[in-house]
């Protein structure tokens, strides 16, 4: 019995020296670091094989909200564009894919508001149920961007006093704390992943884990709420991932791809994937 516990608590221990030595590669990561504009930074890390023992590249736009910034949605109703376009399209200062959609006819099948317009509602399982990533969402008031997770009741959505909304998930982050996952393999396996989270002093940042490559090969939703948390985000949903992630910042090199989407299974900054909606920052002023 002894020496049962014994070997459980050596486990214990080698359990804690990964989880120890992951936290430390993100918190002191040489992170390329590069000032978009006043109030907004781009960062990002390559890890090889010390994150999560793989390797990893992560994008993080940090941007404080600041007045003369404004967070938009940007939609198509049966079209789909890439990320670059839709920020280019609407002059924006970065952009980042959205939430889940119809890849044969276009359209979110996640509840999306626009400038107070419902423009698609949920599209529930066929017992009626939510999927998961209906229980999260981006609101934006008046330009500000908040996150929220949905209450149980069926009209929740309708109810989140926001010009623009648009649901999302598998919520991350909470308050701070783990929010909790299933078991589901969309959790599990290692993906690219598109993130929306905020922080202290009124930040938000918008994320992409690069994956399906040799350089990057993704994370779980387990790894990545590591992430977050282990960086000090407060709250944090999941985007649309796999090959719709895509992080673009106008003004910078590969027609301001700054992440390696991997619609073209390539290493490189052309394999965007064409997607219905993006979430933006705009300067307020043209």
């Amino acid at each position: 019995m002894k020496s049962l516990f014994s070997v459980a608590c050596l486990l214990i221990g080698f359990g804690s020296a990964f989880a120890q030595t992951d936290s430390s590669a993100v918190v002191n990561a040489e992170w390329l670091s590069r000032k978009i504009s006043k109030g907004v930074i781009l960062k990002q890390a390559a890890f090889h094989q010390n994150l999560f023992e793989s390797n990893q590249f992560v994008s993080i736009l940090e941007i404080k909200q600041k007045r003369r910034y404004t967070i938009d949605l940007a939609y198509e109703d049966s079209l789909l564009r890439t990320t670059s376009e839709f920020g280019e399209i609407h002059k924006a200062l970065a952009a980042i894919n959205g939430t889940f959609f119809n890849m044969a006819r276009g359209g979110s099948v996640d509840y999306l508001r626009s400038d107070g317009k419902v423009i698609n509602e949920n599209r529930l399982n066929k017992d009626g149920s939510r999927a998961v990533h209906q229980k999260a969402a981006v609101a934006i008031r008046r330009g500000k961007l908040s996150l929220t997770e949905w209450n149980g009741s069926d009209t929740w959505e309708s109810s989140i006093e926001a010009e623009d909304v648009m649901l999302s998930g598998p919520l991350l982050l909470r308050k701070g704390s783990i929010a909790g996952l299933d078991s589901a393999v969309f959790n599990t396996a290692r993906h690219p992943r598109s993130i929306i989270a905020t922080g202290k002093g009124k930040k938000i940042y918008f994320i992409v884990v690069d994956g399906r490559r040799e350089n990057a090969v993704g994370m779980s939703l387990f790894e990545a709420r590591k992430v977050m948390k282990w960086l000090g985000m407060i709250d944090g949903i999941n985007l649309d991932g796999g090959g719709s992630s895509a992080l673009w910042v106008a003004g910078q090199p590969f027609n301001g791809v700054v992440s390696y989407p991997s619609d073209n299974k390539k290493w490189d900054h052309e394999g965007q994937r064409k997607v219905a909606n993006v979430i933006l920052l705009k300067n307020k002023k043209p």
